[in-house]
């Protein structure tokens, strides 16, 4: 199933009429080149009808890159820029939208071949601003045809992001359980990113899953299943319902999908899945993750769509996370202290049931679910994936809205350690910078949910920009400060 979204940029240059056209038709085709060298060509289309000095010009490019199946623009000032075209040019455009501008080429040619974008993306700016018009612009957005051409590559993980929260519906089923308020939130701001959402009833779930009862499909599922766990197969007699269950919410996302492209699910798994349905969903979870539908554990809606925004950025598994316990002092002393330029409350282990994709552990074994068996039958638990993260980057990340209905989100890069978590469950030892004061004076102090969303990899940078275009205003948009930059709400004589 292809979940995640596919982007084609539309690279359209703009020209002031009082400049030279040249400018912008010969900067265009130095940057196609060079993003062609590097990246190759796939991704990007060169809109070759004009260069954008009107308003007729910019109906014609944009009739053009729409026929060319592009779903995401790139606004490239040549020169100077039309400052009013160019933004209507945006405005009009249904996708995200980057702007970037040519910087100038030689000391010898700064006359007739000036072309003053650095001059330009000013005014652009400013335009945008005053039309209410969303665009990303990079950091450093004036450059040469190859720094252009980066700025372009790293602009399609944020692209997808925003095609995709355009395009997706989040399922869920039943109320969050009892004590987990905490994953709670307001579903206004969904609607207000352009994410639609399906709350259903476990009663509605049970139901489906009981006419898959006997579904001739069940047997090529369970091989599936075997040949993904192969030794870690320790409750091989769960597999069939495990199937059954996995084989209803494939179908359910084809039934209930509508109109729209992408679908992530908020599910339920306690306290009463395990009684009526016979197991727990953990390993078929983890399977869904796997193949890019996201799914998220005890109805955590904003978990799922942070998921969701972190499989579009990173184009990979990821995963949803309890920011669990602290790492034991003899942990640390013999594993850590010495061995990883971590402090003691830089770490911490991250966990959850079951839930993790196989791909992303570096071992894995189905079987019982150890704290729902402390009041359960054993038999009724069986289903989660156990195994320790696999060592390597990773970006602890969530997006949320706050009980009275405002975004806000977090970013943090890490690191999941080579050390044995000698635990259960999908578990690592993680060590972020700064973690101690980041956990008091972000997660604690802004009152986030205890479930993160991770994905493997270092994608802050994306995922801050992504965070911005959807509209998380920038004083609450948190990261993992360094040392020596204090928080708001930071003691100066702790």
């Amino acid at each position: 199933m292809n979940n995640l979204p596919q982007v084609k940029v539309g690279v359209v240059a703009v020209s002031r009429d009082c400049f030279p056209e040249s400018l912008s038709v010969n900067r265009r085709k130095a940057l196609m080149a060079a993003y062609t060298e590097k990246y190759g060509s796939g991704e990007v289309y060169e809109c070759p009808v004009c260069i954008v000095e009107s308003e007729i010009h910019m109906v014609q490019a944009l009739e053009d890159i729409k026929n060319a199946g592009c779903n995401a623009l790139c606004v490239y000032l040549g020169n100077f820029g039309p400052e009013i075209s160019e933004t209507l040019l945006a405005k009009h455009f249904d996708g995200p939208v980057m702007f970037i501008a040519a910087a100038e080429e030689s000391r010898k040619d700064l006359v007739g071949g000036r072309g003053d974008a650095y001059c330009g993306m000013l005014n652009a700016s400013y335009n945008l601003k005053l039309r209410n018009v969303k665009a990303y612009i990079p950091e450093y957005p004036v450059g040469t045809a190859a720094e252009c051409a980066d700025m372009l590559h790293e602009f399609l993980p944020i692209a997808r992001a925003i095609i995709g929260l355009a395009g997706l519906k989040i399922i869920s089923f039943g109320p969050r359980p009892l004590n987990f308020l905490a994953c709670n939130a307001p579903i206004k701001q969904l609607y207000n990113l352009g994410v639609e959402i399906e709350e259903n009833s476990e009663l509605d779930l049970f139901e489906a899953f009981n006419r898959h009862e006997g579904d001739e499909r069940i047997p090529a599922k369970v091989k599936e299943m075997e040949e993904e766990l192969g030794q870690g197969n320790l409750k091989p007699q769960i597999l069939p319902k495990l199937a059954q269950y996995e084989l209803t919410l494939l179908d359910w996302i084809e039934e209930h999908r509508g109109y729209r492209k992408y679908v992530a699910i908020a599910g339920k798994c306690w306290p009463a899945f395990q009684t009526q349905f016979g197991f727990v969903p953990c390993f078929v979870n983890s399977r869904l993750t796997g193949m890019g539908i996201p799914v998220s554990c005890e109805v955590d809606i904003y978990g799922c769509l942070s998921e969701f925004i972190g499989a579009c950025v990173s184009q990979d598994a990821v995963t949803l996370l309890d920011i669990n316990n602290s790492v034991p002092d003899d942990m640390y002393e013999e594993s850590i202290k010495g061995k990883f330029d971590y402090t003691h409350q830089d770490t911490f282990m991250g966990f959850h049931c079951g839930n993790t994709c196989s791909r992303k552990l570096s071992f894995c074994n189905m079987k019982y679910q150890m704290i729902m068996a402390r009041t359960l039958p054993e038999e009724v638990t069986q289903g989660t994936l156990e195994g320790d993260i696999a060592p390597g980057d990773i970006t602890f990340y969530r997006l949320q809205s706050t009980a009275d209905n405002k975004l806000r989100a977090y970013i943090a890069q890490g690191e999941v350690l080579p050390v044995a978590t000698e635990s259960f469950g999908s578990i690592g030892v993680f060590a972020i910078p700064e973690m101690g004061r980041f956990y008091r004076h972000v997660l604690i102090e802004k009152n986030y949910p205890h479930h993160g969303a991770v994905a493997f990899g270092h994608f802050g940078k994306a995922l801050y920009e992504v965070f911005k275009y959807v509209g998380v205003p920038v004083e609450d948009l948190n990261f993992n400060q360094p040392r020596g930059m204090m928080y708001p709400t930071e003691n100066p004589f702790a």
